[in-house]
């Protein structure tokens, strides 16, 4: 049984010359990620899943979405104005922008209907109510109503339009409520429209008392109680209609770093007009009249096919909030508790007996927060360096590296001040370990670093000793329990060089080196990964097994895909498991036969990168912190670093690789057309959910 949804628009015609550069072999990458949202929202219409859990993959979708529209569709956008040549699918800039527009608009429709449909019917089923206007009896309409009032209204600033009010500044993703209004004010000025304009500071989700409404989990959307009280912010004048509208907009950072002087203060200016960068979509209330609607479009400079009508709440990723509100064990997703450490209180001792390998959520994050705790105030530990890329707010890890420097540890912590949407928290974090005399680094200009190293270096007995550990995620301590990634803490000399080495190019002037063990981008990663699709392609040629398995989250980088394609026209057996855009194009007949495509979505975000070669029965396995992009292979610092205990590696292999390969429960496998379909258990076949198994074993 499969379940599929809608395809993707066609691939433009092929060009002449090498058939491998053929366009119609590669899928649009915006188009991709935008069909990955469709597998997220699946998981919103299973009845399987919790129902609060479905609840937040429905909001996950839909912050994907803004998410997507702030960086993606405004990358593509830009790409339009400045004639940016098309990629290997062929498709020009405004091409794609279509229909990327036609897609989020199926996108939109599904996840409204889910909403209406689906969720909010089973959520009221469940005792968990999201009342609209239409619902509230006498006593909760007063209840509410004194509520504006009271909390509401004081912080509000209307604004009528006229000569001398133009339209004012809309903040990305704020909710606003454009008024239609009839009469006169007190200066005796016809009213046309205002806008009302929600505080950031005020609640989106307002909790009603049980007294009023009767129900312990009742909520109301603000944007409901700002469209239904509009009256009473305009005494006098007649309202003839309240229409709640967002605008979204490029998020994406710009600063030439070759020109400025200072990164930080140059991202700090940057910062400061984010919100007011140029729009890319406009979301309204369906039942919003036509003419403001194109008032509403030609304000923001957009055209037709990038407002998008809806129906419910604009901001409807805010009902997230309800799975935090309500404390309904038996609709969510059973708690754990992950696998912790034995050894962890002595982390060097526990290292010395041999390489650790932690399988996030599933084992614990503490061992890396328990190896620099016990460095910082361990008197044999000289120096700590380290990436941080994404920390969250209160990092447990920023606070065991001020204090190492307060006690006299050399610490230098490269802090990737370009982390998308965590631009002003890595601020921050860098203040505060600079305050402490920790050496901060940015990286390197022109290159994100998005590596993550540990270095510690420690002294034991006549020699110097260099503890590492390297990972697929972030130091950040939420990720770890809900992503599934990779970390190994090792004590092998030729590693502890290599990061070493790697150190050094990122706070000096250090020539690119040949590592030992480590692969980088943006050296050595792609061309090696090439060396090794190219080896298994010999193999196959000689007649012997040629086997690729690779885990990432996305794929669009060409010789990277036209080596894949060249291995599987050997005969090479690839199975790729790629959570999210995925431009190489499976199952082609004499091109891509050999290769296999499948995403998992389930419980935890799959975020692991791991890269198995067969090399002729004397397997390779690598984790990374690269997906197969352009940018990470090409234009950023990362890490690729081998498992090299043999025991350890063949648990990667069985726990994140075969395990995946095995699932028939949260696998959706992409086919030739470009469409994705479900795998459910054939009859008689066992299900198995590689996310259950792993959980199984905690």
């Amino acid at each position: 049984m499969t379940a599929a949804y809608p395809s993707l628009p066609a691939i433009d015609a092929p060009s002449e010359g090498d058939p491998l550069r053929d366009p119609s072999l590669y899928l649009n990458r915006e188009l991709s990620q935008l069909d990955f949202n469709f597998r997220v929202l699946a998981q919103a219409l299973d009845p399987q899943v919790p129902l609060l859990e479905r609840l937040r993959f429905l909001c996950i979708s839909c912050t994907n979405l803004d998410e997507f529209f702030e960086i993606r569709a405004a990358t593509v956008r830009h790409a339009m104005d400045f004639g940016v040549p098309a990629a290997a699918d062929g498709m020009s800039p405004a091409s794609i922008l279509n229909k990327i527009h036609d897609r989020a608009a199926q996108l939109v429709d599904a996840q409204y209907k889910c909403w209406n449909e689906v969720i909010r019917p089973s959520l009221n089923e469940a005792g968990v109510r999201v009342l609209g206007r239409d619902s509230w009896n006498a006593r909760q309409t007063r209840w509410l109503r004194a509520y504006f009032r009271d909390e509401i209204m004081p912080v509000l600033s209307p604004l009528g339009l006229d000569p001398s009010h133009p339209f004012p500044k809309i903040l990305n993703k704020s909710l606003n409520i454009v008024v239609v209004l009839k009469g006169k004010d007190a200066f005796g000025r016809a009213g046309h429209l205002a806008i009302v304009r929600a505080p950031r500071s005020l609640p989106r989700i307002i909790h009603l008392p049980q007294r009023v409404s009767g129900g312990e989990h009742d909520f109301v959307l603000l944007s409901s109680v700002l469209s239904a009280f509009a009256d009473e912010m305009f005494p006098g004048m007649e309202v003839k209609g309240a229409y709640q509208f967002r605008v979204t907009r490029n998020s994406e950072l710009v600063v030439d770093e070759a020109e400025v002087e200072n990164l930080a203060l140059a991202l700090r200016d940057e910062l400061v007009g984010r919100g007011y960068n140029p729009a890319v979509r406009l979301e309204i209330a369906k039942d919003c009249p036509k003419p403001i609607m194109r008032t509403l479009l030609q304000n923001f400079d957009l055209p037709e096919n990038a407002v998008y009508l809806i129906d419910g709440p604009v901001n409807l990723n805010r009902v997230t909030q309800v799975y935090d509100l309500v404390a309904r064990a038996e609709l969510k997703y059973p708690s754990f508790t992950p696998r912790t450490l034995r050894g962890q209180d002595a982390m060097f001792e526990t290292v010395d007996d041999g390489d650790v390998l932690m399988h996030h959520p599933f084992d614990a994050f503490t061992p890396v927060l328990e190896l620099i705790r016990q460095s910082a105030t361990d008197p044999n530990v000289l120096a700590i360096k380290q990436t941080l890329y994404r920390t969250g707010k209160d990092s447990a890890i920023v606070d065991a590296l001020i204090l190492a420097a307060r006690n006299g540890k050399d610490v230098t912590v490269v802090v990737e001040l370009r982390a998308r949407f965590d631009e002003d928290a890595n601020l921050g974090v860098a203040d505060r370990l600079q305050e402490a005399g920790v050496q901060v680094v940015y990286g390197v200009v022109g290159f994100k670093t998005h590596g993550k190293m540990l270095l510690i270096v420690r002294r034991e007995g006549r020699k110097l000793r260099r503890y590492v550990h390297l990972g697929t995620g972030n130091y950040h301590s939420g990720t770890a329990r809900a992503y599934t990634d990779l970390g190994l803490i090792t004590a092998d000399p030729d590693i502890g060089n290599d990061v070493h080495l790697l150190f050094q190019q990122l706070s000096g002037l250090a020539p690119s080196t040949k590592l030992k063990r480590l692969l980088q981008s943006p050296f050595t990663l792609h061309t090696g990964l090439l060396k090794k699709i190219e080896r298994e392609a010999k193999l196959a040629r000689a007649g012997k097994t040629g086997r690729i398995i690779i885990k990432i989250n996305a794929i669009n980088e060409p010789r990277i895909i036209r080596a894949l394609y060249a291995a599987s026209q050997a005969g090479v057996g690839i199975d790729l498991i790629v959570r999210g855009a995925c431009a190489l194009r499976p199952g082609v007949p004499g091109v891509s036969e050999n290769i296999r495509v499948r995403s998992i979505v389930g419980r935890f975000l799959e975020h692991s990168r791991i890269y198995w070669f067969g090399n002729d029965g004397e397997p390779e396995l690598y984790c990374a912190s690269a997906d197969w992009l352009e940018r990470n292979l090409l234009h950023r610092v990362e890490t690729c670093f081998p498992i090299l205990d043999e025991d350890l590696a063949e648990r990667v292999f069985k726990e994140a690789l075969q395990n995946y390969l095995d699932d028939n429960c949260n696998a959706w496998e992409l086919d030739a057309d470009g469409e994705y379909h479900k795998l459910s258990p054939a009859e008689g076949e066992t299900p198995h959910s590689a996310q259950a198994a792993l959980l199984a074993k905690v």
